[in-house]
């Protein structure tokens, strides 16, 4: 009750040249813009593996950190205590060679079944001997390439066919992955002691695919977002204005992402698309408020606003008993989707009211014949609602 009575008592913030408005936002979005380069990948984007041990004692991550890092293994360790002990995480990044055997291996598979095609016609017929041989030699070279990265050799190898080099192939990216596995489990095991492990590697591939899918979630959500928008409102401006005003919430956003080291991952991602959808909630809000009642925009503006701060702040709260919990619990998954969705809320706050609102508003004053950023107010009831019954009791008196 008490925070309602501090929502009702706010002055309107759009009497007056409410064109201002709009500059805190704008500038909050140039300096996100600044700091979504230094966002950094998490293991689901720019693949790598996560291990979860369960330790036998407490242990400092710091001094963890510096002695794996000591063996050639950079990793980043966390250690913190959970209901049932001690629990390292330990994030290893994408081993170089494990990218590039990763890269080998596609273009090797690709290449594969015309080279084993020309293979049999060339038997069959001599004169597709030179294509063969074409296609033979840069699959020879991609083969090369791999066994170079396990340190093997062709002629140890005894290849004679494309069954064989296919094997040999397979026999040589497995000893890249154990190599690499290897890597990491050694050191591991040399400084840690724990009684139980929990291993989640996600290759280049996969991680690949994750940022293609992704990219695409966006896209089509943009796309559908702005077509329902102008179904609904069938009206151009209005339309992007609302996504204005959402693409605005997910810049501040990554912003913040960037500048409080949040990884973008999984979890965070999801926190994205949800901030999308409560960004079009609080938009569709104020520009229906603005093009479907009666009266004074500025007064339906504020209105709006009101009604929007309150589900803001409950949403904030909600997401902010979350967050605590991922300090309390150390869970990191926890931690993104509750930090990433209470910095959009912040800045849905000042990008709705602030960009989008100012957008509709100066659209509605201006197809009413008003003045878009001076404050012309009412001089009487007749001006300030026609068409209503003290218009009415107005013209009669005169």
């Amino acid at each position: 009750m008490q925070f309602q009575s501090t929502i009702l008592m706010l002055p309107n913030i759009y009497k007056g040249d409410y064109r201002r408005l709009a500059v805190l936002p704008l500038l909050m979005i140039v300096a996100s813009l600044i700091f979504i380069p230094s966002i950094k990948m998490g293991v689901d984007f720019q693949g790598g593996t996560v291990i979860t041990l369960s330790l036998t004692k407490s242990a400092d991550a710091s001094d963890l950190q510096t002695k794996l890092q000591a063996e050639g293994l950079e990793a980043t360790v966390r250690v913190f205590e959970t209901a049932v002990g001690y629990r390292a995480e330990i994030e290893v990044p994408q081993s170089p060679d494990l990218v590039k055997a990763d890269k080998l291996k596609g273009e090797f598979n690709a290449l594969l079944p015309e080279v084993a095609y020309l293979e049999v016609a060339t038997l069959q017929n001599s004169s597709n001997n030179e294509a063969y041989l074409a296609k033979k030699a840069e699959l020879d070279n991609i083969a090369d390439g791999l066994f170079s990265l396990a340190k093997l050799s062709r002629a140890s190898l005894n290849i004679s066919g494309t069954n064989d080099l296919q094997k040999a192939f397979n026999d040589a990216y497995s000893r890249v992955y154990s190599s690499y596995q290897e890597s990491i489990s050694m050191p591991i095991n040399k400084h840690i002691e724990y009684d139980a492990i929990s291993v989640q590697t996600v290759s280049p591939a996969l991680s690949t695919h994750f940022i293609d899918i992704a990219i695409n979630v966006v896209i089509l959500a943009i796309i559908l977002s702005f077509i329902l928008v102008f179904l609904f409102f069938r009206s151009v401006v209005p339309s992007i204005a609302v996504l204005t005003g959402a693409i605005a919430d997910i810049i501040i956003a990554l912003g913040a992402m960037g500048l409080f080291g949040i990884p973008l991952t999984l979890a965070s991602f999801a926190a994205l698309l949800m901030l999308l959808g409560f960004s079009l909630d609080t938009d569709i809000l104020l520009t229906t408020r603005l093009l479907k009642r009666k009266g004074d925009p500025r007064v339906n503006a504020f209105d709006a606003m009101k009604t929007g701060l309150t589900m803001s702040v409950m949403a904030m709260i909600a997401f902010g008993a979350l967050f605590i919990l991922s300090v309390v619990t150390h869970i990191p998954t926890y931690y993104e989707i509750s930090a990433v969705a209470l910095a959009g809320l912040f800045g849905d706050v000042f990008a709705t009211w602030g960009i989008n609102g100012v957008l509709i508003l100066h659209h509605v004053e201006k197809k009413a014949g008003l003045s878009g950023g001076r404050n012309k107010e009412p001089q009487d009831d007749a001006d300030a609602e026609p068409g209503t019954g003290n218009a009415k009791t107005n013209r009669r008196g005169a």
